[in-house]
């Protein structure tokens, strides 16, 4: 038997949530289901009791999986069954991760694992805004430490409104999309995509989003209240301490870092093996005996002074360690058509972070369908994003992770409402980010670079796209901080706060906020928001120094793409009797051609690899629908001869009799004189038959009339 335990509670007058433990799921350390209408999510946490030796970190695993029953289908594939996650599932279980993890407390090192699964969907419902409510619940009602609640909620605006939890079919007419996640007394990560709106809308949005996720938060207190297992956090010991090593430690090493700190090194190589000279002297200085024992500790204490001194620095001297002001950017230089053989291709280079970007243009034949549980569709618009090891110097195994998959779709959510609509571009467009040297923002690079890739392929954007990385430092204790634009790799780890922002010169595309510390203030988010808008300004400057606007063309090698509309008497004309003008037209030119009937017209879609054979496809395709019209002179080729005459094509399959008479102006006795079959001839097209369509030709109208002989008058 079971015992349940619910707490309801409405979001707006259209949403009612329930939160439910104690019936599903038992024997985890907590679990709950979240129910919103007819979707349900199941979400369990477990950590294990035992800690693995020297972790001085929290091992945090999560994963979101939606189940193909939830909606009634079958999975694809040939074994039917849920397998790897889809990058959907995957971004999902990222925001969760963001939410959550600086909600454990520092010295927590036990390993754990947080699932939240898709049990019941509806598809209209988005179920990624309500998964960290059901994460953040099963560890507000388990023993786990945690310093909660948190939970996310979605807000869009649509049609000048803010709208929460917005269905679907909502979505799709919104200028703003924001999941936002949050404390009951801060935001903790923001992620999202907009159309050029303002700062002070997105802030907007971030307050109206807050005080619903204060609604949340309140209902898993009242929830974990009715459970006895909340009622009594696991006692942990995960760390050891010497406080005589970090005493000596800190003596040691302490004004070694600040010295190194303060002079100012912009190369990454160099700042990091002075900093790591300092732990090696620190190191000589303990028995060579107990050396091998006492490394985790050194290893930890040292990081936390490093940061500590670092830090303070910042805060004191407002001077950065590459020697830069809060605001500055570090020096961009960029470059297209780098890869003579691509589509497009850009190097964006921000400091020591740098991207290659290419494109690739394709056809409808190349787009990615997508095969959800709750979403389904097609996708002509691909992002992927690269982090090779040696972009950091680092000599390890290739992968394509979480972090991969992240990065790319925030660029993805860049660049895409600068796309034009498919309308005007009806290809499949697929951008690969290389990231060939990372010292911060690699994910803003790409969106830079991506931009500036487009426009060199030709794409018609409608405005460029820049992106900068924002960063923190704050001190609770004196309440100074320091907000950071285009932050270095140690600023990002050192920090508090990676918030990166994309947009044009109009308003802001995308962003993406990660907060290290338990809650921003909006004061700072404030702040933040306005310094990046004037790096971005800054960026986009330097772009348009390298390309402001798109070509006025494809490259030659670009696939290309054309739409023409017939009278609908025609399409067999084109097509061929068994389909041989179309399938011979195809087979020379190496095109895809598509005929659809719509009413009273035929419209034909052609591919093309390049431009010559789009070209050439065009040119026959007018050649067959076009209507012959008298007093027209035409390059006809001779298909047949006969005693009275020859049969001229004049147009792809309309021939017409070039009369004996008509061959020249003197006597013509037998045509087969002047042509044989195959010949190229010049013809005028004297008349057409109202009942027939018959077509009569002639060739000698084009010739000069010979002078009239004084006996023939």
């Amino acid at each position: 038997m079971y015992k349940q335990i619910t707490e309801t509670f409405q979001l707006n007058d259209s949403i009612e949530i329930s939160i439910e433990t104690g019936k599903l799921a038992k024997q985890a350390d907590g679990s709950v289901v979240v129910k919103i209408g007819d979707t349900m999510l199941l979400a369990t946490v477990v950590a294990k009791e035992t800690v693995a030796e020297n972790v001085d970190f929290m091992p945090l695993s999560v994963d979101y999986q939606e189940k193909y029953a939830a909606l009634g289908r079958f999975p694809g594939g040939f074994f039917k069954r849920e397998a790897r996650p889809s990058e959907y599932e995957i971004l999902i279980s990222r925001l969760i991760d963001r939410a959550l993890r600086p909600m454990f407390p520092a010295d927590f090192h036990a390993e754990t694992q947080v699932l939240v699964f898709l049990i019941s969907g509806d598809k209209d419902t988005p179920p990624d805004a309500y998964a960290a409510l059901a994460a953040s619940s099963a560890l507000m009602v388990s023993d786990i430490p945690f310093h909660g609640p948190i939970s996310e909620i979605r807000v869009a605006h649509i049609n000048g409104e803010f709208v929460l939890c917005p269905s679907v079919t909502q979505l799709e007419q919104a200028d703003l999309d924001l999941v936002v996640a949050a404390t009951i007394d801060d935001i903790t990560m923001v992620e999202g995509e907009m159309k050029e709106v303002s700062e002070e809308l997105m802030l907007e949005a971030l307050k109206i989003a807050h005080d619903a996720i204060k609604l949340q938060c309140q209902a898993q207190i009242r929830l974990a209240a009715k459970v006895e297992k909340a009622q009594n956090k696991r006692v942990y010991c995960h760390e050891n301490n010497d406080e005589e090593l970090k005493t000596s430690l800190i003596a040691f090493c302490e004004n070694k870092i600040m010295q190194v700190s303060r002079q100012r090194i912009a190369n990454k190589k160099l700042r990091t093996a002075s900093i790591n000279e300092i732990v090696e002297q620190f190191v000589e200085t303990i028995p060579e005996e107990n050396r091998a024992e006492k490394m985790p500790l050194v290893k930890r204490y040292f990081h936390d002074l490093h940061k500590e001194v670092v830090r303070q620095m910042v805060l004191e001297d407002r001077i950065r360690l590459d020697g830069r002001k809060l605001d500055e950017i570090r020096p961009i230089w960029g470059e297209v058509d780098y890869l003579p053989a691509a589509h497009g291709s850009s190097i964006f280079t921000r400091g020591e972070t740098q991207s290659l970007t290419t494109v690739t243009i394709g056809t409808s034949l190349d787009e990615q369908i997508i095969d959800g549980v709750v979403f389904e569709g097609k996708n002509r618009f691909l992002l992927h994003y690269n982090f090779p090891p040696f972009s950091t110097g680092e000599n390890k195994m290739m992968r394509t992770g979480r972090r991969e998959v992240g990065h790319g779709n925030l660029a993805h959510r860049a660049l895409k409402p600068m796309l034009p609509n498919p309308d005007e571009n009806p290809y499949t467009l697929r951008v690969v980010s290389d990231i060939l040297e990372s010292n911060g923002s690699s994910s803003m690079a790409t969106v830079c670079a991506g931009s500036m890739a487009l426009m060199d392929a030709g794409i018609k954007m409608t405005k460029p796209v820049s992106g900068i990385a924002m960063g923190l430092i704050t001190d609770k204790t004196t309440g100074k901080y320091a907000v950071l634009s285009d932050i270095l790799g140690d600023e990002d780890h050192l920090g508090d706060m990676d918030f990166k922002v994309t947009g044009t010169r109009d308003g802001i595309t995308a962003c993406q906020m990660d907060i290290k510390i338990e809650g921003l203030s909006y004061e700072i988010l404030t702040e933040a928001l306005a310094q990046a808008k004037r790096g971005r300004e800054h960026i986009l400057g330097e772009m348009n120094k390298v390309i402001s606007e798109p070509r006025e063309d494809y490259k030659p090698q670009v696939p290309r793409f054309a739409k023409l509309t017939i009278p609908r008497e025609f399409i067999g004309a084109v097509i061929g009797p068994g389909g041989k003008h179309i399938q011979e037209l195809q087979r020379a030119t190496s095109s895809t051609i598509a005929i659809h009937e719509v009413g009273e017209f035929g419209v034909i879609e052609v591919f093309a690899p390049n431009k010559d054979d789009i070209d050439t496809v065009l040119l026959r395709l007018k050649m067959i629908t076009t209507v012959p019209e008298v007093g027209e002179i035409y390059d006809g080729t001779v298909k047949s001869i006969l005693d009275f005459g020859v049969f001229v094509e004049i147009l792809p399959g309309k021939e017409g009799l070039l009369h004996i008479s008509e061959i020249d102006w003197k006597h013509v006795k037998d045509a087969k004189e002047y042509f044989k079959q195959g010949d190229e001839v010049k013809v005028k097209l004297l008349e057409v038959d109202s009942k027939t369509g018959k077509m009569k030709l002639s060739r000698k109208v084009l010739l000069p009339r010979p002078d009239r002989k004084p006996e023939d008058e």
